[in-house]
């Protein structure tokens, strides 16, 4: 160390340290200010008498000073051994990238500092108040420069004006003359500047830490992108890169991929969430570029954008570095910054990658197998570790030292209902194969389903790349047939077969009036739910997959355009979508071609119409069993309709407290039925009249 700063070789050599250092130097200018203006030999002593509580900052000043200084020499001498201080320590300072970003000499920063006095100790408020130019007990513009200016510097409005425009210092009164301007230091600022800046430091803002972030080297990424963050730094230290653009799904490591790139140049991240629609004037925003310089982060600006949507990347003042940028597929990404940048593309990781992260996640917690068991489920890296603390605290709970599969299936639903629960309706309920009454074409082509979508992600791998028109590990089925035919309840067997969540999506809810709307609605359900362990159920199919018109108004051009986008959508969907529609006929040709299987679902006759109601009765229903088959003849319901008139018939035996339901209660229910769908009904037959000599039981081989 030399000469200059060994008078303060004891002070901490980090933000906090050297905070107090400035505090010092700045409150010993105020005290040379208030001096000079009394210009009388005693002044000094009163100074102190008005306001004690400089004395103590200028003793211990005077302590570490050489004696015989002048006031001019003294404040020279802080200059320089506060500078030498400065150029011995080793972290990186708050206040020194402030100066270098706005290329700022060393009063720069005493501004800045005196300007925030008052947010370190109150004791300036009321002396601001009593030496300013107004009763607001903040240091003004007229004050600032009587403390600091000096025939042989820079005038400090130069100093204060980049200090404003930058957004490191805001003006309370701009309606007021400029000489009379209350200046203040956002608090969020000063946290920054003392090193105690918060983990959210604003709204939808989060603070990610360098030591926080994991290196490349610790990162599962495919070959070349690793190459290409590797490159990344390269080009963002020469400058050459203003900005790193990350797309992929919701669940993709964008932010970690953001991070090894920032942990590579030495800065933590700023996660900013937001819209593309975000507006540059929101008070937030201004503070964006001072607290990335302060708090020596990278923004990373986590952006939900729709088809047609483009971000502009800000530039954000009091800020020089380079900015990322989280989207997902859709949406585009303009800006001066976005001219320089490059883009990174994320995709999901592949089930070794998995089982890598899963092995890591669970840290040996678990059965020897279960890393292995849990990578079948198709959760991409961003959620895995997410899953596996979550499915350590439900061992917890339930006081286990192991991890369970159980465990991490319902982590992964918490994480399900977490991500889609607003977005979309899950569908609760066990169901069977058993409990689906379908014909015999239908039930197979739903087991090849069933097939297809366990060894989809094997399927694409068998493929690979080199497969015409290629193939990813999505799987998109269209379950068409009348309404009420088990459309619904085949998918909820599928979710039962495979261990996965079913959520549904009505799309008739889903298309907007405005223009763009639907597409964006759209976007943001399949990308949420394409990279979750889930099934997704678009229901009312019809409604968005119909037969494109011919351009005839601007109505017809959007639905067009809405019909095209979903299209284009499922065809690179990576997750497990069955759509299902009631008018198969009016599906767009393009629709079909492009599912993976296809189901059809009749209405039932009479032998799977008796299967339907023995399924729906109670167990101890007293219709007897002609009766039953010569409903089962004579009602042409479907299994919805079954199901209602079960519920409804039920209802009624409870409701005059006889034990079981009968005839009668049965009889009744058919009929409301009837009425609802706007059918007539014949009253002088019951229920028990038999309809056929050779009753079903016997036709069906006396099925039980």
């Amino acid at each position: 160390m030399g000469e200059a700063g060994k008078a303060f070789s004891d002070v901490p050599r980090d933000a906090r340290g050297h905070l107090g250092l400035l505090f010092y130097e700045a409150a010993y200018h105020l005290i040379c200010y208030l001096v000079r203006r009394d210009g009388e030999d005693a002044a000094l002593d009163r100074v102190f008498q008005t306001f004690p509580f400089l004395r103590s900052y200028f003793a211990q000043i005077q302590d570490r000073m050489p004696a015989a200084m002048d006031w001019p020499e003294a404040l020279e001498w802080l200059r320089v051994d506060v500078e030498g201080w400065e150029g011995d320590a080793t972290p990186p300072l708050p206040m020194v990238d402030l100066c270098r970003t706005l290329d700022l000499p060393h009063r720069g920063a005493l501004i800045f500092v005196l300007a925030g006095m008052v947010e370190e100790e109150a004791h300036f408020a009321a002396l601001f108040s009593t030496i300013g130019q107004s009763s607001e007990q903040r240091a003004s513009v007229g004050l600032v420069q009587q403390v600091f200016s000096a025939p042989s510097c820079d005038e400090p409005w130069q100093l204060l004006r980049s200090l404003i425009d930058s957004g490191f210092l805001q003006v309370m009164n701009r309606d007021a003359p400029r000489s009379q301007w209350i200046l203040r230091v956002p608090t969020v600022l000063w946290n920054a500047v003392r090193g105690e800046c918060a983990t959210s430091p604003l709204t939808g803002v989060t603070l990610r830490p360098r030591e926080s972030l994991r290196p490349l080297a610790a990162m599962i990424l495919d070959a070349g992108v690793r190459g290409q963050l590797e490159e990344l730094e390269r080009l963002a230290t020469s400058g050459r890169t203003q900005s790193i653009v990350f797309r992929g799904l919701p669940g993709t490591d964008r932010i970690g991929a953001a991070g090894a790139v920032a942990q590579e140049l030495g800065y933590g991240l700023l996660e900013i969430e937001c819209t593309a629609a975000a507006s540059v004037t929101d008070e937030r925003w201004r503070l964006l570029g001072p607290l990335c310089t302060l708090s020596r982060t990278i923004p990373a600006f986590a952006v939900e954008a729709g088809p047609g949507e483009t971000f502009e990347v800000p530039a954000l003042a009091g800020y020089t570095g380079p900015c990322a940028v989280l989207i997902g597929r859709d949406g585009g990404v303009g800006g001066a910054a976005a001219s320089q940048g490059v883009t990174v593309h994320l995709e999901l990781e592949s089930p070794a990658d998995r089982l890598v992260l899963w092995t890591r996640a669970l840290n040996g917690q678990g059965a020897p197998d279960l890393s292995k068991r849990a990578a079948d489920l198709c959760l991409p890296g961003r959620y895995i570790a997410h899953c596996a603390r979550l499915a350590i605290d439900y061992a917890t709970i339930d006081r286990r030292d192991r991890i369970s599969m159980e465990d991490v299936r319902r982590a992964a639903r918490a994480i399900n209902r977490q991500v889609l629960d607003t977005l979309a309706a899950r569908v609760d309920g066990q169901a069977s194969w058993p409990q689906l009454v379908v014909r015999e074409e239908t039930y197979r082509e739903l087991t090849v389903l069933e097939g297809r979508c366990r060894h989809r992600e094997r399927l694409a791998s068998a493929f690979g790349a080199s497969f015409p028109g290629g193939m990813n590990r999505g799987v998109r089925a269209l379950f068409e047939g009348p309404s009420g035919t088990g459309k619904t309840l085949a998918a909820r067997v599928l979710a039962n077969e495979l261990a996965l969540d079913l959520y549904r999506v009505d799309l008739a809810a889903v298309v907007n009036k405005y223009i763009g709307e639907t597409e964006k609605n759209l976007s943001r359900v399949l990308s949420r739910a394409e990279d979750l362990n889930v099934i997704l159920l678009l229901d009312e199919g019809d409604s968005l997959m119909s037969r494109r018109t011919e351009v005839k108004s601007s109505n017809d051009r959007a639905a067009n355009l809405e019909t095209n986008y979903l299209l284009q959508r499922l065809e690179t969907y990576t997750g497990i979508v069955i759509v299902t529609t009631n008018a198969g006929n009016s599906i767009d040709p393009a629709f079909r071609r492009r599912m993976d299987t296809l189901v059809k679902f009749h209405l039932p006759d009479a032998a799977e119409r008796w299967q339907l109601w023995r399924a729906h009765l109670p167990a101890d229903h007293q219709v007897g069993v002609t009766a039953l088959e010569d409903t089962a003849a004579r009602y042409e319901f479907t299994g919805g309709q079954i199901r209602n008139i079960s519920i409804r018939a039920a209802l009624l035996a409870m409701a005059r407290e006889y034990e079981g339901l009968n005839g009668e209660d049965l009889k009744e229910a058919i009929h409301a039925e009837q009425r609802k769908a706007g059918a007539s009904f014949i009253e002088d037959t019951g229920i028990g009249a038999p309809r056929n000599d050779q009753s079903l039981a016997a036709f069906l081989g006396g099925l039980s």
